[in-house]
C-alpha cells in the first residue's frame, strides 16, 4: 500500500445524491463538493462515481463537462469511498486493489449497495484484484508507504465488525493483503465518531517519519484524555529500524459542532493528499488558520488548500472520508 503522498493517477469519490443522509441540507453539500472537486481537478484526474441520473445531471450542471473528470454510473448507499471503496498496492510498476467487505462501520446503515462498488471500479479499469473476508475500511488505516501502519483498537478490534478474529488476526491479514511490517495501535477516536474511531480523524503521516496528531488543550473537552492517551503512545512508536517519529499537534476546530444535539467528528486531520496539493477541512472556526499554517509548514512543495466542510461535516466525515487515491502505473490485468 503506497503512501498517500506517492504520485496518483487520479482521485475516486462519489457525489452526494440522498437529502435525508444530509438532513436536509444536501444543496449545502453539494456546493462544497463542486469547490472539493474542483481543487483536485487542478492537480489530477477524478473518477466521480453517481448513483443516478438526478446526482449525474447535477454533477455535470455544477462543474460543467471538465475534461479532468470521468463519470461513472454507480449504485450507492452513501458517499465514504473511503471506506466502502477499494484499497489500491501497488508491487514494482503494477497496481491492484484489495476489495475487503464493508458493513457500514458495524452494520450502523445500510450497506449492500456500498460493498459492490469495488467490484464496478476493477470493471472500469479492465483490472484484477484480490479480494478478502475481512470487514476493513480505508478510513482506519494510514501508512507511511514504508511498511509502518497506524491505526486504533477501538475500530479495527469492534465486535462489530469481525467477531471472529484477534488483534493478532487482523495484523496478519494486514501484513499479508497490504504488506504492512508493522502496525501501530492507538487506543480511541473523537466523541461523536460513528466510525468508532478512524484514524484519519485523529492522527496521520506527512511523510515517512513525521505525524501529526490532533490535541485540544480545553481539559473539559471530553476529547481530550483520549488524544492525551494517544500522544503518550505516540511518544513510544518506532518505525522498522527502531527510531522515534517526529511528533507535531494539530489543533482540533474551537468549537463544537453539533447536528440534533449529537457531536459531530470536526477534525483538521481529515486532510487529503494528492498531486502537489493538499486539500483541508475548515469550519468557519477560530482555529482553522492555526491549523492550515501548521500544515502548510509541514506541506512546502505542495498546495495547502483550505475548503469549506460546513455542510459534509454533518455527514460524520469530511474530505478524506470522502476520496480514495489511485497509485500511478500500470493496471494489473
Amino acid at each position: 500500500m503506497p503512501a498517500e503522498w506517492s504520485p496518483h493517477a487520479a482521485t475516486w469519490t462519489s457525489w452526494p445524491f440522498d437529502d435525508e443522509i444530509w438532513y436536509g441540507d444536501l444543496d449545502s453539500v453539494r456546493q462544497e463538493f463542486t469547490a472539493l472537486v474542483k481543487a483536485i481537478t487542478q492537480f489530477e484526474h477524478v473518477h466521480l462515481l453517481v448513483t443516478n441520473e438526478e446526482a449525474e445531471n447535477d454533477a455535470l450542471e455544477r462543474l460543467g463537462k471538465k475534461s479532468n473528470v470521468t463519470l461513472h454510473r454507480v449504485s450507492l448507499n452513501d458517499v465514504w469511498f473511503r471506506d466502502n471503496g477499494p484499497i489500491f498496492i501497488k508491487k514494482e510498476n503494477k497496481i491492484s486493489f484489495v476489495k475487503w467487505e464493508f458493513n457500514a462501520w458495524g452494520q450502523k446503515f445500510k450497506w449492500d449497495l456500498d460493498n459492490l462498488a469495488p467490484n464496478q471500479v476493477a470493471e472500469f479499469l479492465k483490472l484484477n484484484f484480490f479480494k478478502s473476508s475481512v470487514v476493513m475500511e480505508g478510513g482506519s488505516l494510514d501508512t507511511n508507504g514504508k511498511g509502518i501502519c497506524l491505526t486504533t483498537k477501538q475500530c479495527l478490534l469492534s465486535e462489530m465488525r469481525n467477531p471472529t478474529l484477534s488483534q493478532s488476526d487482523i495484523e496478519k491479514s494486514l501484513k499479508d493483503n497490504l504488506g504492512i511490517k508493522k502496525l501501530l495501535w492507538l487506543e480511541d477516536g473523537l466523541e461523536g465518531d460513528h466510525t468508532d474511531g478512524h484514524i484519519d480523524t485523529i492522527v496521520r503521516f506527512v511523510n515517512e517519519n513525521t505525524i501529526v496528531y490532533s490535541m485540544t488543550e480545553d481539559r473539559t473537552d471530553k476529547n481530550y484524555p483520549a488524544m492525551q492517551r494517544n500522544f503518550e503512545l505516540l511518544k513510544t512508536f518506532t518505525d522498522l529500524e527502531g527510531n522515534l517519529f517526529n511528533l507535531v499537534p494539530l489543533v482540533l476546530p474551537k468549537n463544537r459542532i453539533e447536528i440534533e444535539g449529537q457531536r459531530l467528528p470536526a477534525t483538521y486531520a481529515n486532510f487529503y493528499i494528492g498531486n502537489s496539493f493538499v486539500v483541508v477541512p475548515v469550519y468557519q472556526d477560530p482555529h482553522d488558520e492555526v491549523a492550515l499554517k501548521t500544515l502548510r509548514s509541514l506541506f512546502p512543495n505542495r498546495e495547502v488548500i483550505g475548503l469549506s466542510s460546513r455542510a459534509i461535516i454533518n455527514g460524520g466525515g469530511s474530505f478524506h472520508c470522502v476520496t480514495q487515491q489511485q497509485p500511478a502505473g500500470e493496471v494489473w490485468r
